[in-house]
């Protein structure tokens, strides 16, 4: 059998050779026999409290490496983990989720088995559901060509950017397959494009520049699904031409960029470039994902009129051209590389146009402009986020719970190789502490000189939904800096509707002693290698102390744990309309034009 492998073996083996370097899951009986696998390919076993977590800190991962494993049992497991396979879906995160199944012919044997549906249970009831948010489904225990499967599912993955789904039934996993096709490591595939069509879409793109006199480059979440950062930057820096970001795509483009303003979020947001936006006549869209929160009720979006769109596979002008097909896909990687090749292979750019008038605002003016706070002042959620600007170090990490935090945290100044990790259109509750566990996981895999901290900016009501992941970080020893935003319950609801409502109440919980209950008590203080610190601040002045004394928070050592209180009822100022126009339109009233 020198020829062969067990089939567990060689899923993990592909996964490897991708790059994926752990599998996050909760064992299950049915899993159990493929779990052995998992070790001897050289991967990590990262067990969490529950499959929905698990599914977080596989989205989190992904984000990361481009592409992450999410193991879990038959059912009970799946089910409890497809809200977030469904989260990684709507934003485009490559999840490969591996379902362990009962054996071979047990479901169409008419078997009643656990964790099924009992007598309404049919074959294939569970990879019907999981349809809607995978863009693959394979059965690894029927048929021929396993291991074309297998490689066909985790390209499709990669390539899509989304997640596929794996049934592996219990008996399978030591099934031996051929082991010749790991002689040559599965790569992610490089994007070509037609070379006609790629010129005919230079042409279209330097056409529409030569007429435009009000061009604007605008990036979003999707443009780093498809790995073009480095592209854009590229692009904004050599035209000049104004670019902006919506919140989902906060961080793409370096803030270092003399062109490049800041999120764009419309009336709604500290910088109003509106004056400017809604009258560009070329804009250059580049992965859009055009959700109401994302776009300020869409207030944001650009007149499709005027709009030339990039996303993975084709290029929209003006809505009224498509190049590229689903047969013939135009990718924008490619596609930017030629076209940055034509600028700089003449002395000048094959265009022209004015200077922003008005001068459009930069970011940095906001924090230059900031009064200066007393120690005895209260925290504020309005200025929170720019006092913290200078204490950001490059190559830093920072996750925006779905809270104020995702708001507050549009107004970040970020300095060199930093990423945001937010969420545009999911927005699923409790979903990034268990996300950070995996993005922390996969910032430790980078080479030393590109690893920062990771920092996540958590809600007190999101912490209540999945803090026992806290217990995982400090089992793995995963250095994380936590600033849990403790504002007595969900805020923005509040100001959507039902300010003293009980239900946007939470329970009053003691947030700093959950790095203890959850496993630092074991640990005493921590260990000289994880050390564990905690705060509780309330003041300007106690934060101050902790960001200028706190060695965890300095380092990005161990975890840093800070709950920083702030009033219920304290949300971005400029943000408040927004909210409340959300809850004029949620309730019915079409006369509030919009909705947030």
């Amino acid at each position: 059998m020198a020829s062969k492998v067990p089939l567990a073996s060689y899923l993990f083996t592909r996964l490897h050779q991708l790059g994926v370097r752990a599998v996050h899951g909760v064992p299950g009986d049915y899993t159990l026999h493929s779990l052995d696998h998992i070790a001897p390919a050289g991967l990590k076993w990262i067990g969490t409290c529950n499959e929905l977590n698990a599914g977080y800190a596989a989205d989190g991962y992904a984000r990361i490496r481009g592409l992450s494993a999410l193991s879990t049992t038959y059912g009970v497991g799946e089910l409890s983990a497809i809200n977030a396979i469904a989260g990684a879906y709507a934003e485009h995160s490559p999840v490969v989720h591996i379902v362990g199944f009962p054996r071979r012919g047990a479901e169409s044997e008419g078997r009643v088995v656990h964790h099924g549906l009992g007598e309404l249970s049919k074959a294939g009831v569970f990879k019907e559901m999981a349809k809607a948010v995978t863009v693959l489904q394979a059965d690894l225990g029927k048929g021929e060509a396993v291991e074309e499967k297998i490689d066909e599912a985790l390209l499709k993955c990669v390539k899509e950017s989304r997640p596929v789904y794996l049934e592996a039934p219990s008996d399978s996993a030591s099934d031996f397959v051929h082991k010749g096709p790991l002689a040559k490591p599965l790569v992610r595939p490089e994007e070509r494009n037609d070379a006609k069509q790629e010129d005919a879409a230079i042409s279209a793109l330097l056409a529409e520049l030569q007429a435009s006199r009000k061009p604007l480059i605008m990036v979003d979440g999707l443009a780093a699904r498809m790995n073009i950062k480095s592209e854009l930057n590229e692009l904004a820096r050599v035209t000049n031409i104004p670019t902006v970001a919506f919140p989902f795509g906060h961080g793409i483009i370096s803030s270092e960029l003399s062109n490049y303003h800041g999120v764009h979020a419309g009336k709604f947001g500290k910088l109003d470039f509106t004056s400017y936006t809604d009258d560009a006549d070329c804009v250059l869209l580049f992965g859009s994902l055009p959700s109401d929160t994302n776009t300020l009720g869409w207030s944001a979006l650009p007149k499709p009129e005027c709009t030339l769109s990039f996303d993975r596979k084709q290029l929209r002008i003006r809505n009224a051209i498509t190049i590229g097909t689903e047969s013939r896909p135009l990718h924008p990687k490619p596609l930017l590389q030629s076209l940055l090749s034509r600028f700089s292979s003449t002395s000048s750019k094959p265009f022209s146009f004015s200077a922003p008038s008005p001068p459009l605002p930069f970011p940095r003016s906001l924090y230059q402009n900031l009064p200066s706070s007393h120690p005895s002042a209260p925290i504020d959620q309005d200025t929170f986020y720019l006092r913290l600007t200078p204490y950001l170090q490059p190559n830093d990490t920072l996750i925006l719970a779905n809270s104020t935090a995702c708001v507050g945290g549009r107004d970040f100044i970020l300095p060199s190789q930093s990423t945001i990790i937010n969420s545009a259109i999911w927005l699923s509750i409790g979903h990034m502490l268990p996300a950070a566990l995996g993005v922390t996981l996969a910032t430790q895999e980078k080479p030393k000189g590109e690893r920062g901290r990771v920092i996540l900016f958590e809600g007190d009501g999101s912490f209540q939904v999945s803090a026992q992941e806290l217990g995982t970080i400090i089992r793995y020893r995963l250095p994380l800096v936590v600033f849990l935003i403790n504002n007595d319950g969900y805020t923005f609801e509040r100001w959507i509707h039902g300010m003293a409502a009980e239900y946007n109440d939470v329970a009053a919980w003691e947030y700093t002693l959950a790095p203890r209950f959850f496993g630092g008590e074991v640990l005493g203080k921590g260990t000289p290698e994880y050390p564990i610190e905690t705060y509780s601040v309330e003041t300007w002045g106690q934060l101050q102390r902790v960001l200028n004394e706190s060695e965890g928070f300095k380092s990005g050592k161990g975890l840093t744990f800070v709950e920083v209180k702030m009033t219920r009822e304290d949300v971005s100022e400029n943000f408040k309309g927004g909210l409340e126009l959300a809850g004029k339109m949620l309730g019915g009233d079409r006369s509030a034009g919009g909705t947030v």
